[in-house]
């Protein structure tokens, strides 16, 4: 028997979380935003995020969340304005029927990217969690079959004021249990490699990985690559400009270790393109930008070309972390999950019961849908105060 979608509702959050989710803040804007450089993209001090309820004839709910750490105001007006009118009405327990319906309403113009795609990721995880609820059942159930109960996950960014001070962390962090580490540099290629020598000797059995922030030319890239693979590093993930695919592939010809990317892709026709190119040695989508449907999609074509799957997770909130970990469970070749602790303590403000998540581990939710109840009083107080 069919279900048809009753009502959509968005919110947006913006939670004060004191200096960011890597613990730095550069010069602030009027608005709330700033910059860290070397880094060049906008980042808030505070936890962004949008949030969207469907709710079916009978009353079920699901929730989604898109990653939108900035202007979290544009994939909602996308939601209410373009996607919301056509979603009511829709059966409620296709989730990829009407993620295709969704996903043509403005494809011919360009828009299956940016705020469009992140807007339709929130509604689409949305839609997998009301399918799952109202068939009793979780995500990786409903998908086909969890391949795994626990996701192996990495400790991502130490946010030191200096090497010593990151290292001293690092130490913190390994007595806790971790056994991966990945650190937020781009600071330059010596300075990189400084700041891993260092944390490499405080920690000389951990796994240790960079994100170099899309900053690098195509030697530095090189060297450091050479650099890291000298040194026994795990994977080395956004060297080059996010657009730049022939770099990509040509770095990852000739490095050594491999090249991590995704989180700026939100569909399967992008991963397919790279993945063709040799441009990806792991791939890291991120749900709260590609959805559930795609999320999967991207997965199934990272296994057919043997590639491993570790899940980028950033300034999401509690929703976009359960949404991811139901895919690494799901997902044939996942290899591990990024672990931002900030975001994650911030997020479960908008669940009843967090999720679990130890230093090397999460747990995936395995309640129907996301696995997760949201605390949705909190949400629409949390959303009042954003205005």
């Amino acid at each position: 028997m069919s279900m048809h979608v009753r009502q959509v509702e968005t919110f947006v959050l913006k939670i004060d979380g004191g200096v960011g989710y890597q613990g730095v803040v550069g010069q602030e804007r009027p608005d709330g935003y700033h910059v860290r450089p070397p880094w060049r993209s906008l980042y808030s001090s505070r936890f962004e995020s949008l949030l969207v309820r469907v709710t079916a004839e009978d009353g079920t709910v699901g929730w989604g969340e898109a990653l939108a750490p900035v202007a979290p105001e544009v994939p909602r007006a996308v939601v209410d304005l373009l996607l919301a009118p056509v979603l009511v009405g829709l059966d409620a327990t296709m989730p990829r029927r009407s993620w295709c319906t969704l996903r043509d309403l403005m494809r011919e113009r360009g828009h299956l990217v940016g705020h469009q795609a992140d807007a339709l990721a929130a509604v689409d995880i949305a839609l997998w969690d009301l399918a799952g609820r109202l068939a009793g059942r979780s995500i990786p159930e409903i998908a086909g079959g969890a391949f795994r109960d626990e996701v192996p996950t990495y400790v991502s960014g130490l946010p030191g004021v200096d090497d010593a001070h990151r290292a001293d962390l690092a130490r913190e962090w390994i007595d806790r249990g971790a056994n991966a580490i990945k650190l937020h540099l781009g600071h330059g290629v010596d300075s990189d490699l400084a700041t891993f020598d260092a944390v490499r000797a405080a920690v000389p059995d951990v796994r240790l990985a960079v994100d170099a922030h899309w900053v690098y030319p195509f030697h530095d890239a090189l060297r450091l690559a050479d650099g890291l693979a000298e040194r026994d590093g795990w994977f080395l993930e956004a060297p080059l400009m996010p657009e730049d695919l022939a770099a990509h592939a040509e770095l990852g010809r000739r490095s050594r270790v491999p090249i991590a990317v995704g989180e700026a892709m939100r569909n399967r026709y992008e991963f397919q393109q790279w993945f063709d190119a040799g441009a990806i040695g792991i791939a890291q989508p991120d749900i709260g930008r590609t959805g559930m449907t795609e999320g999967l999609v991207i997965a199934e074509l990272a296994a057919a070309r043997h590639l491993p799957v570790a899940p980028h997770h950033s300034s999401g909130l509690g929703l976009a972390l359960a949404a991811g970990l139901c895919m690494a469970a799901a997902a044939e070749t996942t290899s591990v999950f990024e672990y931002q602790v900030a975001s994650t303590e911030i997020g479960s403000r908008i669940l009843r019961n967090p999720i679990e998540v130890r230093s090397n581990a999460f747990t995936p939710p395995h309640g129907p849908g996301l696995g997760v109840d949201v605390d949705e009083e909190a949400v629409r107080r949390l959303a009042e105060v954003a205005g």
